[in-house]
């Protein structure tokens, strides 16, 4: 993996730290490769349960490298998007942990994450129009899904920061935090996640993320097709005979029953 991303795992949760300070952690193709490494370590790995995405230096990401882009080079990788990130649902939950300046495609990054826990001072954007270009790697498709369409058009068209506190109103992020401490909450987060059955935290994740596309006629079948392996696995009757018990559920999810959950 590139030094442009370190990661580190502890607890079942592996931190996925951009690592570029010196550029404000924007996207080149080695932050973008070591991203996808990254969470092909977290999806392969079964004793990881949760990823949490953040930048070094107190800035989680500036968007694009435009020196890299202006020489040619893309920070994309083929069925993964920008950044390695943005066009690939990752199947364990995502955390942004956000210091500073998430812009651009240090936005659609963010919004590429599942929950977002931000600092009181960071900022948030889609300024691609201010350069003469566009917010092409899911700002202009994502946000409209994530806050009111009207808002997402006055973002895209003037290239306005919002506030975290903006942003938490709008119901784009999870939690404000106070500055510096953004990583530690989105842990916190993470520890209450990882602590849930593997197998009912993924089947939920993908309901949640694909209902909105769905219509009513067929919202049951898509959802019953999805969960109803996690009611048959080890997890639930391990979780329903501890529950009798009254003692704590040891829940794993076997491999082969999170293979089953994904490809069905």
């Amino acid at each position: 993996m590139s030094d442009a991303v370190l990661t580190s795992a502890e607890d079942g949760v592996l931190v996925i730290t951009l690592n570029r300070p010196e550029a404000r952690n924007a996207a080149n193709k080695a932050l973008a490769e070591g991203i996808a490494a990254a969470v092909d370590e977290l999806e392969s790995n079964d004793d990881l349960r949760v990823g949490i995405l953040t930048g070094a230096g107190g800035t989680f990401c500036s968007g694009m490298d435009l020196k890299a882009f202006v020489s040619g080079e893309t920070p994309s990788i083929e069925g993964r998007g920008f950044a390695g990130l943005t066009e690939y649902m990752v199947a364990k939950p995502m955390i942004a942990a956000v210091e500073g300046y998430a812009l651009a495609g240090g936005f659609e990054l963010a919004i590429s994450c599942d929950l977002i826990v931000a600092a009181d001072d960071s900022k948030f954007g889609i300024p691609e129009v201010k350069r003469g270009l566009a917010a092409a790697a899911g700002g202009l498709v994502k946000l409209p899904k994530q806050i009111p369409s009207r808002i997402a058009m006055e973002l895209a068209l003037t290239g306005d920061f919002i506030s975290a506190e903006r942003a938490a109103d709008l119901g784009l992020i999870n939690q404000v935090v106070p500055s510096g401490t953004a990583l530690d909450a989105a842990k916190a987060l993470a520890a209450k996640i990882a602590a849930n059955g593997p197998m009912a935290v993924a089947a939920s994740k993908q309901v949640v993320a694909s209902a909105q596309d769905w219509t009513s006629d067929i919202m049951f079948k898509n959802q019953n097709d999805i969960v109803m392996p996690v009611f048959t696995s080890e997890d639930a009757n391990e979780a329903a005979t501890a529950f009798a018990e009254k003692s704590a559920p040891n829940r794993q999810g076997t491999k082969d029953e999170q293979t089953s959950l994904k490809l069905g």
